[in-house]
This record gives structure tokens, sequence and C-alpha cells, in this order.
């Protein structure tokens, strides 16, 4: 028995003595794990090989042993202690390499891995160190806006669920702020879930804002320590609006265009700089020392010449803060005289004039039905042609849509007035009397014919223009006859006649009827003598021929006396 009981004594004492020893030449070994992921950790000894069994403990705060797991090497069981806190959350492997499952912030303590032999205990610490990644860093509780100059809590930037506990920064337009007294406070909070053991960091910051701050972005981080090494995790950018006071005031005038013309519709608008904007200010209008007090909008309708000037708005509570524009109400009259509808007599003289006011220099065009003149009419004696409708139209080129137009409508009135001409045909038969007519309103013709004569073409009118036309009639008299012409309009009536003779038509017609017989009886008289002439000719003709041939026989005797002479002087 005793025998039996030396080797159990001697393995007693060796844990015993374990618990406080360490085997020279080991230093301390660090495992890293992420929060929820599985620890593992080697025995990091080599295995003896009278191996008993090995076993992990870990060390509490005072220093006691709190033994987890074992393995038999003999046997090859496991066998875990009954430790609550790693209750199914322990597997030791077969080279003693110890893991558990879904780390937690209480597992990081000293473990350390024994192999026990018969002889022996040999012990290798290892440091478990867990790390817990922050939630992204979000800026809560912002405040509705900022003023300038006014230290003013801006918002909280919250990180939460860390290990270990993260610092928080913040940011201006991505640089670093750090604590200056009366323009930046930062105060730091952190918080610990007494059952998880992960920090909840809180940074509240206090900002005296200005100006320069308008659409800056503020950003706050959390950096953290993981299994790897430092990192940083940045929070969505949030932009704050800033209240400033106004410091300037501007007037405009709505709708914007290059001048403004009697009749329109104005808008003056007031405007300050601060933000957030004035709601009411005080319109001054020309030569009115009171303000009226009205929202950033004042509306004047239909204005006239007499709203030209200066216009001002300023501040309610700031009246020396103003701003000013000045408006001309451009305008244009016209006046034509005389205008509308007149009527005159022919040879009258009638001023016409177009006089133009306006507030800057017009230009000015006259109009005769639908026709540019090249100047204004003027009229000393009227006729017939100036009638018409005249228009007298001016413009300021400058301002759009100010023009002004006046017309006149001239109406030359006049007694018809008659001229009568005759003109004959070549051929003597029929003459053309034309009856030349004058007048406003139209008159009307009308041809009276005392005597006899044929009346080849009925009476024929020209176009009536400028207050003139005729009418003619082709007639054939066969005596002397008296052709009456009538023109008659609203205001008289006027008769002019012409006598048309027969007489000398008849001799006309006589003597082409003697030239006619004439020429006849001599180309009678020429064709008898030419018979006649024709006929002794034919006769002489056939005597000649006779006598011909008798000559010719005489010439031929006297060659031959002729001949016989030569020889008998020879």
């Amino acid at each position: 028995m005793a025998s039996k009981a030396a080797p159990s004594c001697r393995l007693v004492f060796c844990l015993l003595i374990s618990a406080a020893v360490l085997r020279p030449g080991l230093g301390l070994y660090t495992v890293n794990s992420a929060y929820g992921d599985t620890i593992i950790m080697p025995c990091r000894l080599d295995v003896p090989q009278n191996l008993m069994f090995g076993k992990w403990k870990y060390e509490k705060p005072d220093g006691s042993p709190v033994f987890i797991a074992f393995r038999s090497s003999t046997k090859k069981s496991v066998q875990y202690d009954d430790v609550p806190e790693y209750k199914d959350r322990l597997s030791l492997s077969e080279n003693y390499t110890l893991s558990i499952s879904n780390a937690r912030i209480s597992d990081e303590k000293r473990f350390v891995c024994m192999l026990v032999t018969e002889d022996d205990v040999f012990e290798a610490p290892t440091i478990v160190k867990v790390f817990k990644q922050p939630s992204k860093p979000e800026i809560v509780s912002k405040a509705p806006f900022l003023e300038t100059e006014q230290l003013k809590k801006l918002g909280d930037c919250i990180s939460k669920d860390s290990y270990p506990e993260g610092n928080i920064t913040w940011y201006r337009s991505g640089q670093g702020l750090q604590p200056l007294e009366g323009v930046v406070v930062i105060i730091l909070k952190k918080e610990v879930d007494p059952v998880t053991q992960l920090y909840t960091m809180t940074s509240s910051l206090e900002y005296k804002t200005t100006k320069a701050d308008v659409q800056r972005p503020f950003t706050c981080s959390v950096t953290y320590y993981g299994p790897s090494g430092q990192k940083t995790l940045y929070s969505e950018p949030v932009v704050f609006d800033i209240h400033y006071p106004t410091e300037q005031v501007t007037i405009q005038v709505l709708p914007p265009k290059s001048a403004v013309k009697e009749g329109d519709n104005i808008t003056l608008k007031c405007l300050g700089n601060g933000n957030p904007p004035p709601k009411e200010f005080l319109f001054y209008l020309p030569g009115q020392p009171e303000g009226i007090r009205s929202s950033n909008n004042y509306t004047l309708t239909d204005v006239r010449r007499n709203a030209t000037g200066d216009y001002r708005c300023s501040l309610t509570d700031k009246k020396s803060m103003i701003a000013s524009t000045a408006i001309t109400v451009h305008y244009l009259d016209l006046s034509l005289n005389p205008s509308g509808e007149v009527t005159k007599q022919i040879g009258d003289a009638l001023p016409v004039s177009c006089t133009i006011s306006a507030s800057r220099n017009a230009t000015v065009v006259w109009m005769k039905d639908n026709t540019r003149l090249k100047s204004s009419p003027s009229f000393s004696s009227l006729q017939y042609q100036d009638a018409g409708n005249y228009v007298c139209e001016t413009a300021l080129q400058e301002v759009e849509g100010l023009k002004k137009r006046e017309s006149l409508t001239l109406i030359v009135e006049g007694k018809p007035q008659i001229k009568m001409t005759k003109k004959t045909d070549p051929s003597g038969l029929s003459k053309t009397v034309i009856c030349h007519v004058e007048g406003f309103p139209k008159p009307a013709i009308q041809w009276t014919i005392t005597g006899s004569g044929s009346v080849i073409n009925q009476a024929k009118e020209s176009p009536y223009i400028n207050g003139r036309y005729y009418s003619k009639i082709i007639i054939s008299p066969e005596e002397n006859v008296t052709l009456t012409c009538t023109a008659e309009n609203q205001l008289e009536r006027t008769v002019n006649s012409m006598n048309v003779s027969a007489n000398e038509n008849r001799e006309k017609v006589n003597d082409q009827a003697k030239l006619i017989v004439g020429i006849v009886v001599g180309l009678l008289l020429a064709a008898l003598v030419a018979g006649v002439v024709y006929w002794l000719y034919m006769k002489k003709s056939k005597t000649a021929s006779k006598h011909v041939n008798k000559d010719l026989g005489n010439l031929e005797e006297n060659k031959k006396l002729e001949e016989n002479n030569h020889k008998t002087e020879a």
C-alpha cells in the first residue's frame, strides 16, 4: 500500500507547488481575440513521453487557481470542471490546445497549461485579451441652430459597446477641435454595462460659432484598439443652421426690367443678409419721411410719372441700416391736331401738328395708308390725292412696350369739274368724245345726245383715282349732234356740252368716194389704152416681119456687088 501511495503523494505535492511555480525560461504569451469569436490557446509545451495528463486553469485576481479542463494521456478522456461561466464553451484537443467559444470580456484572464508526468509538472501561461469594436459614432441631441458669438451646445457624439473604451474626437471641416476656454468645451462621459462590461462613450461639445461656420460640416470619431491594432470610425457629417444678425440691407425692383413705364405694377423687395432673414421692413416712398411697415415685399400698382424718385427700406429695429434705389417711371404723350375724321374742301389749307412729350427722346414716324412717309405732312392747298388715313406713331426705343399713335382720316371734297375732249377716228367714220370729271364724293356721270347718230360703244368709265375719272362714248353722227355730260355728287350738279358736226365727216366720205371712182375710172382707161397698144403692137409686128425678110435678100445682093467691085479695082 505504501509503495502505491508514494506516487500519489508526489503528484498532489507537485500540483500544489505548480500553482505558484513557473518553469524557468517561459515568458508571457498573449492571445488577442475579438468579442464573440473563439479564443484558441495552444499549450506551447512539448508533450513529454511519460505524460500522465494535461490540465488547464486560470488565475483569479487574488492569484488562486481555478481548474477548468482535464485530459488523460492514458485513458484518452476529457473532463471539464464545473465552472458556470465556461459551461459548454470549452474544447480541449489532443495536443492540449484549449478553445473557448463566444469570447466575452470576462475571458480576459491569465490562463495556464499544465502537463504532468510522474516526476514533474510543466506549465505555460497565456494572457487572453478580448477586444470589442464600438458602434459607428453618431451625433445626437443636435442643436436646432447655432448663434454666432454664443457658446452653445452643438450636440453629443455617442459610440456604444466598445472594449476597451474608445477615444472620441470632434472635427470642424476635417480639422480636429481642441478645448479652448469660452470657445470649445468638450465633456467626455463613459458608462460600463454591468453585464457585458462594454463601454458606451459620450462626448458633448459646446461651441461658439461664427459666420465662417456656415455650411461647414461637423463630425466626430472614435479611436479604439482591436486584435490587429488601433483603428478609427467616423460619424456622418452634420451641417448646422447658423443664426447671425443682419449686417446689410438691399432693395430690389421686381420684376427686373431695364425700364419702368406708366401703367406698370412694380414690387419693391427688401432683403437683409442675416439668418434667419428679417421678416419686416420699413419702406420709404419719395417725399414721405415716415416709413410704411410691411413684409419684405411692397407693391405699387399702375404707377404714374409722379412716382419717379428714390425708394428706401430699412430694418424696423435698426433704421440706420437702410438701402435705396432710384426709379424712373417713363412716360410718352402724343397729341395729333387735328385728329379723327376731318373733311376739307379742295384747295383749302390744313396745318397738321403731332406734338410729343416724353421722359426721354422719342422717335416719330408718319404713315399714310400703311406706307411710311419721308416727312410730316403739310397742306397749303389740298388736293384729292392728299385724302387718306394718316398715322403719327412714336416710341421710346429703350422702354419696351411704350408706344403711342394717333390717326387722322382726311377727306377732301370738291364740286364736280368737267372737261370734254373729242378725238376723230382715222377713218373719219366715228368720233370718240371723253368727259373728264374731277370731284369728291365721286360724281355720277350721265350722257345726253341731241340729234341723230348711232352710238357705236356705250359709255365706258375709267377707274376712280385721286378724285378723277372719265367716261367716253364713241359716236358716228349722221348730222350735227350735241353731246351733254352731266356730273353730280352731294355737293353740286355740273353740266357741259360739246357739238359734234357731221359735215366734216360727209365731205371726207365724198372725197373718199370721188377718189375711189377716179381710181376705178383711171384703172379702166389704163386697161383700155393697154388693149389698144397691144393690138397695134401685134399688127405692126406682122408687117415688120415681111420687111425684114426682104431686107435680108437685098443685103446679100449688095454684098456680091461689093465683092465684084473689089476684084475690078485690083
